[in-house]
């Protein structure tokens, strides 16, 4: 590995941000140094990388695209030795104001989850890195027991699954995680049986699973938790551990949980608290998949909506949405503890991290 890594960060356009700011982070200081360029699409608030790197998918977090309502995602090619990322091509995200997007292991489907319109999409991914139209979708339905923020369903975040055979979609608005087939079509059909059910009111926002493909956890963005899962990986089926919270003991003002992530070696686990403005640190079980306190730190930042870990485990970047920056932790590996280093930078409307090796 070269000795520093690139960092694409995502930023709200509507709050004056470039679009996609990349970075090299320094592994050997953690020092933040912004490259040339930005990839300059709409809104685009949430990222991720296909396998090998060479290619980057955006969603842009609107309403409208081409005429038509939805929003849309974006391809681009990555050039690893600069940062440097150009267009591909656009498509509509199928639903209205997506907000996550993840790539298959095979990096041949793009997986997008539209809030407002609280559907599911995947997008084939050509040879070219192109993005064709969206060849299967799933509209949930419902809604659950918070009058303002779960009167139907808001589709938060969708995840292929570590066979590549399942995805898992994760929606807000009625306290779900639903399972769906990877078909080899290309389309997105439900898995048979019933989804899985989180606490009336929990809020689900985003999920990670294990390196070692037996564990999942899922932040609730209303009930400030996490909550472990063991997962079925023959039956794409997710099974209940525990509930713990994110937030200190006696805590009852404002807060709203947002990303959770794993360390590359899975025997950490953090969490952000918006509000609260917080990353808490949990130590994982590799046995039993149960996730004990380590500590809750301040994150540094104003509405830390994301965070990302370097692939060495070394730092963990916090951005803050309100703030307008980034704050570099240094992360001890033995027990999983976050600790400041001198540097931030300033940038519009942060809400996506995501780092490439190169």
């Amino acid at each position: 590995m070269s000795s520093d890594v690139l960092v694409f960060v995502g930023t709200y356009t509507r709050g004056g941000g470039d679009g996609i700011c990349p970075y090299a982070l320094d592994l050997s200081s953690g020092a933040l140094t912004r490259l040339p360029g930005a990839g300059r699409v709409e809104n685009p608030s949430f990222l991720a990388l296909a396998p090998g790197g060479t290619r980057l998918y955006a969603v842009s977090e609107t309403e409208s695209f081409a005429g038509g309502q939805s929003g849309a995602v974006s391809a681009f090619a990555v050039d690893k030795a600069t940062g440097d990322l150009q267009l591909i091509n656009q498509q509509s995200s199928a639903g209205r104001s997506p907000c996550f997007v993840s790539v298959d292991a095979t990096g041949t489907s793009a997986l997008v989850a539209n809030y407002s319109s609280g559907n599911v999409a995947r997008l084939p991914i050509h040879a070219d890195g192109s993005l064709g139209a969206a060849s299967g979708t799933g509209q949930h339905q419902g809604k659950s027991v918070n009058p303002r923020r779960q009167q139907g369903p808001y589709a938060h975040s969708i995840y292929p699954d570590p066979t590549n055979r399942f995805a898992l979609a994760v929606d807000l608005g009625i306290d779900r995680i639903i399972t769906y087939r990877l078909a080899a079509d290309g389309t997105l059909p439900l898995h048979e049986g019933p989804p899985t059910a989180v606490a009336p009111g929990a809020g689900p926002r985003h999920f990670a699973f294990h390196p070692n493909g037996r564990f999942g956890y899922a932040i609730t963005e209303l009930a400030n938790t996490v909550v472990a899962f063991r997962y079925d990986a023959d039956a794409g089926r997710l099974h209940e551990i525990h509930t713990i919270s994110t937030l200190p003991w006696g805590w009852t003002a404002e807060s709203y949980c947002a990303e959770v992530q794993l360390s590359p070696d899975g025997r950490f686990l953090y969490g952000s608290n918006r509000y609260h403005d917080s990353l808490a640190v949990f130590a994982v079980d590799s046995e039993t998949g149960r996730l004990s306190l380590v500590e809750i730190v301040p994150c540094g930042v104003k509405h830390p909506r994301h965070f990302g870990i370097d692939p060495t485990g070394a730092y963990l970047l916090s951005a803050g949405m309100e703030s307008n920056d980034i704050v570099v932790f240094a992360r001890d590996a033995e027990t999983g503890r976050l600790t400041p280093t001198a540097h931030r930078v300033e940038l519009p409307r942060p809400v996506c991290v995501r780092f490439l090796a190169r």
